[in-house]
């Protein structure tokens, strides 16, 4: 009996863990960091390993046979992937916004390291990523990512097998990086056209004057101005974004 059990709580932090994995290597903030593989692999085993004692009952009966048991991980790895989208495609409406922003400002053609991934990223995208990364954090959304993830686990045991999905629930997630990166971006966007407006209006007044060098400083210093008056305004947009996580989240473990 002791044997038996053991092996169903090894089976059940396995497959904890392949949801956590796949989750973690996908979400922002986790997966883009650079840290050692040994420590990723005793972290989700870790978590795993608490999950799994705290569901107990609640999971799924362990796969008799290798192939259930195949079947039983690819389903955790798809559910975790799942989750994992659905934070990637919350957190790309801000490069969204900041990819917007850059090209009206001017800084389309400049990029900075992002000290998360390593690799190069838009200016303004990549202070908007830190900073919605830092809201999150600061408003204890990673404590409401880990109950929602322990609800998931309730409402999906590990190895139980996944409901089907509707493209609809895909595609609101996906269109969350656009609609409300764009929605972010707007007032920087229109004023900025403005600006271009009279700018041209400008060029056929006096052809003589060269715009372009007129415009450059004055599009990044109004650009900048704009953003920094429309971010304490910014909270609702970012309140949709956030909580479309959590409805994402909600669809795929309905």
């Amino acid at each position: 009996m002791s044997a038996r059990f053991d092996t169903a709580w090894l089976v059940a932090v396995f497959l904890v863990s392949l949801r956590l994995g796949a989750l973690f290597l996908i979400a922002p903030g986790f997966g883009t960091l650079r840290m050692p593989m040994l420590f990723r692999v005793v972290l989700t085993v870790g978590l795993a390993a608490v999950l799994a004692g705290a569901l107990g009952a609640r999971t799924a009966p362990a796969p008799d046979t290798a192939l259930g048991l195949l079947a039983s991980g690819l389903t955790e790895v798809a559910v975790g992937g799942l989750l994992g989208f659905g934070l990637l495609a919350a957190f790309g409406a801000f490069a969204v916004a900041g990819r917007a922003m850059d090209m009206q400002i001017g800084f389309g053609i400049a990029n900075l390291i992002d000290p998360t991934s390593r690799t190069q990223s838009p200016q303004l995208g990549t202070l908007l990523n830190l900073l919605a990364l830092a809201v999150f954090f600061g408003l204890e959304g990673h404590h409401a990512l880990l109950r929602g993830l322990a609800a998931s686990f309730e409402t999906i045991p590990p190895g139980s097998g996944l409901a089907v999905i509707g493209p609809g629930a895909l595609a609101a997630q996906f269109g969350i990086a656009f609609s409300a990166g764009l929605a972010f971006a707007a007032p920087v966007i229109v004023f900025l056209l403005l600006i271009d407006l009279g700018l041209a209006v400008m060029s056929r007044a006096m052809p003589q004057m060269n715009v372009y060098f007129v415009a450059l400083p004055l599009k990044i210093f109004a650009g900048l101005l704009m953003l920094a008056l429309s971010l304490p305004h910014a909270g609702p947009v970012m309140n949709r974004i956030f909580s479309s996580v959590f409805e994402f989240w909600g669809a795929v473990a309905r």
